[in-house]
């Protein structure tokens, strides 16, 4: 229900590349899923793609809170499996996106991915993996953190929630912060951080979220005061949010047929360091620059096959500095052609 991105860093401000469609397989990119193809397990059913938007927090000096973004598509998700290495240790139900690992050791580092499960109970392809480190055991320590003081919050759109408060205080620090909805946790971030966004929520609807600290001995504070909110009603089209001036061409190199981008950012409060880029109303391709993106118009290239004549409907949108994502760009229609120069796209 919620979404943090790690940043993956690159050399000299170039673009990181998640390749996640079957129609982009084969590419000198990095794989991290191929959603169009997966495959398919022994009884014919699709296999989701892999999870993306995968952060580990240290909750205490035993546990990690593991989140990830909800898988989407047109395969049915029943559930999702956690891997610390190579060993499963969670399974939780497809509409829960995250969970605490539990037993762990103290000081001591752990990478986790997790796999998305089909309606036959497979797994698709395992996520970017993650990794977190649990602090310093404290022996006998009994005592809380103080509560989270001054919160506050305001709705992002219709699906999003923007939440701040200031630090707790404890005699050996605090390790997370815990962020209810309700009764029920929703969310975790690190003992350094003090705001967040919490995304997911439905439209028009009232929320009453409360902060909680934790410490190395899993120590919970008091909840902090309630800040309560109400998204805006309606579908959240991201108006205002869409990249402008976007084209689309393509070039054939040794065979190879490419698509080549360009566009002008949004206009933001911050920089924007991610994109998603569409095929055919799927998601092909999650965009990442490691170092200083371009503050004019970027541009973008990838393999898309071998065969001429394919045409691709193609657009693009921006994750904004809030950690929500903007509106789509225009779509263009873009064919492979014979011609070394390739076709400019068109507007559909």
């Amino acid at each position: 229900m919620s979404y943090r991105y790690r940043p993956i860093p690159s050399r000299e401000g170039r673009p990181v590349r998640r390749v996640s469609l079957g129609v982009i397989c084969g590419s000198l990119l990095v794989l991290t899923a191929c959603g169009g193809g997966a495959g398919a397990d022994a009884g014919g059913e699709r296999l989701p793609p892999a999870p993306m938007g995968v952060t580990a927090t240290a909750g205490s000096a035993t546990s990690v809170h593991v989140m990830w973004n909800r898988v989407s598509g047109d395969v049915k998700v029943t559930g999702y499996e956690v891997y610390r290495g190579t060993t499963r240790v969670e399974r939780v139900p497809g509409d829960e996106h995250m969970v605490d690992v539990t037993r762990l050791a103290p000081s001591t580092q752990y990478v986790f991915t997790v796999r998305a499960l089909n309606t036959d109970g497979n797994p698709g392809p395992p996520s970017d993996p993650v990794r977190a480190t649990t602090p310093v055991a404290v022996a006998a320590d009994r005592t809380p953190p103080t509560r989270p003081g001054r919160p506050h919050g305001r709705a992002v759109g219709s699906r999003a929630a923007q939440l701040e408060w200031s630090a707790s205080t404890d005699a050996r620090g605090v390790v997370s912060y815990d962020v209810y909805q309700g009764g029920s946790k929703i969310h975790s971030v690190g003992g350094g951080q003090t705001a967040t966004v919490v995304t997911g929520l439905r439209p028009g609807t009232a929320y009453a979220f409360t902060v909680r600290a934790r410490d190395a001995a899993d120590n919970l504070s008091p909840a902090s005061a309630t800040v309560r909110l109400t998204t805006a009603p309606g579908a959240d089209d991201g108006r205002g949010t869409a990249p402008t001036g976007f084209r689309a061409t393509s070039h054939r190199t040794d065979g190879a047929y490419y698509l080549d981008l360009s566009w002008l950012p949004p206009r933001t409060d911050g920089v924007i360091t991610e994109y998603r880029i569409d095929l055919d109303g799927r998601q092909a391709t999650s965009l990442v620059w490691g170092g200083t993106p371009p503050s004019g118009r970027a541009t973008y290239s990838f393999y898309v096959g071998r065969e001429a004549g394919v045409a691709y409907r193609v657009r693009i949108r921006a994750k904004l500095p809030d950690g929500t994502w903007g509106g789509f760009s225009a779509e263009r229609t873009v064919t492979t052609s014979s011609a070394t120069g390739g076709n400019a796209g068109t507007p559909k």
